[in-house]
């Protein structure tokens, strides 16, 4: 095939679509990369993440084997604990209903630590992830295992890392190249037609990697898919990810597979952008819910904040949001607990109204039901056990309310000390959990159950691995674990075929 652009052709330029170039790479292919957005917005979802990665590891040395040695004073008042390959297991099965599929579980709880490791050898700096940890009043700090470990410079740190390891690897990347179909010959995937503006493009290669992302940038798919009112949805991340990979693959006759109506949805600042810019990141997240309450424009609870720990309960907390009355619920807190909310809440942006009584915070909350507003406050200070000592380190501390029909099991604490504040938030759409199936090497399967030869996907396009929920840091780390499988088998597929 003379006109062979690559050995590999990669679709998507975020961690997934890296890594496989890269995993390509060191098996000897040659590889381009495709990116549909000009190269000042590269870096897909990516790039708007934290850079928390949930893997196993035993202690303090494997957190030291990426982040570098810890000083004796440091590690004086901190417990890195660990997190077992069993508890990543629990922890997967608990927040998606026991539905993940075992094969692909296994492939990100087995192959976490590793790559890790391998992309620290590719130049990403990782340091310790003290924010998503448990913190005693005296300072003391306890790992809560899981996500141990973020990238320096988050999400935009993690993708400038990369983007220098391709470039040392001598691997192209197309800006403004969106793959629009796939090529087909002799039975097996060959390359990509693509635009580059309006001009349509062959390129070619021995087999594809798709790591095109999901489709939440896409309002019409998200209100199919996702249901009625996801429309409203603002989106947290890239405005690229609009379906493109997934749309190429099942017209190719990929089988569809997963959670197509479910998505990383979580508690968004109401004044964010419809879609987020690259400027703002994550300063628009509320996630913080669990010290105070959420009421809905009826000035009721609707939701047991304080249900589990944020890293499992916050990714579906803007599906419970999006369907209260006009898509908008408000957090409240007082004055005992506004110092403990992360720095994001004081953005200049945010939906922010304070005063120094509850009356008048009703007042400027607007659209809010006053009366049941300060009816439910009542209910729930009254409801709070006082003899349960409230902790606010992030453990579940077992203080709850008792007799309320929504309650709350943990953090419940009194909203009766002024300054009182409430952020206006509604629903803000990470990535969906719906894709196509893929085998354990990453080879994408048909509808009638077998290989499509020479196609691959990894990252968000992959089904099967998240329903309902996910567990924080799983995300990214499942986009290095497949991003990384299907980059070398397209290399072992283009050697031995």
């Amino acid at each position: 095939m003379d006109d062979v652009t690559a050995d590999i052709v990669v679709v998507g330029a975020g961690l997934a679509g890296l890594a496989a170039a890269l995993a390509a790479r060191e098996a000897g292919a040659s590889v381009v990369v495709l990116e549909c957005a000009p190269e000042e917005e590269r870096g897909g979802n990516t790039r708007f993440s934290n850079g928390a990665m949930r893997a196993v590891y035993d202690g303090v040395a494997d957190i030291e084997h990426l982040v570098g040695e810890i000083g004796e004073q440091e590690r004086a008042h901190i417990d890195f604990g660990s997190y077992s390959r069993e508890q990543y297991f629990d922890d997967m099965a608990r927040v998606t209903q026991y539905r993940a599929d075992l094969a692909l579980t296994e492939l990100l709880v087995d192959r976490s630590r590793d790559t890790l490791a391998w992309l620290r050898g590719q130049g990403v700096k990782f340091m310790p992830l003290y924010a998503w940890q448990f913190r005693s009043p005296d300072g003391f700090i306890r790992f809560a295992g899981g996500s141990a470990v973020e990238t320096y410079d988050g999400g935009e740190g993690l993708s400038a890392a990369l983007f220098a390891a391709v470039a040392r690897a001598g691997i192209s990347v197309r800006y403004g190249t969106r793959a629009v179909a796939l090529i087909e010959r002799s039975g097996r995937i060959v390359g990509v037609t693509a635009r580059c503006g309006r001009d349509r493009v062959e390129i070619l290669g021995r087999s594809v990697v798709l790591a095109a992302g999901g489709f939440e940038a896409n309002a019409e798919w998200r209100t199919r898919y996702l249901g009625p009112g996801f429309e409203l949805a603002k989106v947290r991340g890239s405005r690229f990810n609009t379906g493109d990979g997934l749309r190429m693959a099942i017209a190719a006759g990929a089988m569809t597979y997963g959670n197509w109506s479910g998505c990383h949805s979580a508690s968004w600042d109401l004044n964010a952008p419809d879609v987020n810019e690259l400027a703002y990141g994550t300063v628009f997240k509320r996630d913080d819910y669990f010290y105070g309450i959420m009421v809905n424009m009826r000035g009721e609870r609707f939701v047991d904040e304080g249900a589990d720990v944020r890293a499992v309960t916050y990714a579906k907390l803007g599906r419970v949001i999006l369907a209260q009355p006009g898509q908008v619920a408000w957090q409240v807190f007082d004055g005992k607990v506004t110092h403990l909310l992360h720095e994001e809440y004081r953005h200049r942006r945010s939906a922010r109204v304070r005063a120094e009584t509850l009356e008048a915070l009703a007042d400027k909350m607007e659209g809010i039901d006053k009366a049941s507003f300060l009816r439910t406050v009542a209910d729930f200070n009254k409801a709070v056990r006082r003899d349960i000592p409230f902790d606010p380190s992030g453990k579940k501390d077992g203080r709850c309310t008792t007799g309320l029909a929504i309650p709350k099991s943990n953090w419940a604490e009194t909203i009766d000390t002024p300054p009182f504040e409430a952020y206006g938030v509604t629903c803000g759409v990470t990535f969906t959990f719906g894709g196509i199936r893929i085998a354990e090497n990453c080879g994408v399967v048909d509808v009638d159950g077998e290989r499509i030869p020479g196609l691959f996907a990894a990252g968000a396009m992959v089904g099967g691995l998240f329903y309902f929920n996910y567990p924080g840091g799983a995300g990214l780390m499942g986009a290095a674990v497949f991003g990384r499988i299907a980059g070398a088998s397209a290399a072992a597929f283009v050697t031995t075929s």
